[in-house]
């Protein structure tokens, strides 16, 4: 297994080793995308950081390699209890943590 540094470079297969899940079937593949697409797009909400942009000034999802444990983590909450969305009020404490790090949306 490579080193992952990048939230982009998570895939579907990274993402089914870190689960444990021996064979992907297709289904299991399309959930797993889904899945990771919910968890980048909860931690863009949630940080106001983009998961991606063409201006390589601008900080992205990859300038930040603790988001990786933060998708794994959402991505293993989904796929243990079912559901395609981030529960907010039991959110794990370590992703909360970094997540609140590196906030930009301060209302």
């Amino acid at each position: 297994m490579n080193e992952i540094k990048k939230v982009s470079e998570i895939t579907e297969n990274e993402l089914a080793n870190y689960l444990r899940i021996s064979e992907v079937s297709e289904q299991e593949k399309t959930e797993l995308k889904t899945y990771l697409n919910i968890a980048k797009n909860y931690i863009s909400n949630y940080t106001g950081i983009p998961e991606k942009s063409e201006n390589e000034e601008i900080e992205t999802l990859d300038s930040y390699s603790d988001f990786v444990i933060v998708v794994y983590v959402l991505c293993q909450d989904m796929y243990d209890n079912r559901t395609m969305y981030v529960d907010n009020k039991n959110i794990n404490k370590t992703v909360q943590t970094i997540l609140d790090m590196h906030t930009r949306n301060n209302l």
